[in-house]
């Protein structure tokens, strides 16, 4: 599945939306929103909520988009106000960089030269005929 970190990070949405959300972070309270975002949805996990916020947003934007007379602005910051602060409650996970081979040993030194001074005496030899 994927992060639902980097869906929220990859949201692009118009600057004013954006700036109205993170101000109303100050303002968010969590069971009012959710019980009003997620009305008739029955008890969710935290993933489980920032992807139906996720879903619902998207919906909310591709009516801003069509220019729908039913988009409402309100809900719309309403949507990624409680989006912002859940994905926020949600703990990153961990990413651990990928193991790299070790190459500043005196045996790798050598092996690289060697292969590399290999490679041009063959070369030089070929061209000698």
């Amino acid at each position: 599945m994927t992060d639902p970190h980097h869906l929220v990070d990859r949201l692009r949405r118009p600057r004013l939306l954006m700036q109205a959300a993170r101000f109303g972070q100050a303002e968010y309270r969590r069971s009012p929103a959710i019980r009003r975002l997620l009305a008739g949805r029955g008890a969710q996990s935290a993933i489980q909520i920032v992807l139906t916020l996720l879903g619902h947003e998207a919906e909310l934007e591709a009516r801003r988009c069509a220019g729908e007379a039913s988009y409402s602005p309100s809900r719309h910051v309403e949507a990624l106000t409680a989006l912002v602060a859940e994905a926020r409650r949600l703990p990153r996970a961990t990413r651990r960089p990928l193991p790299q081979p070790k190459a500043s040993g005196m045996a790798d030194l050598r092996c690289v030269t060697c292969a590399s001074s290999a490679s041009r005496m063959a070369t030089s030899s070929a061209g000698a005929s």
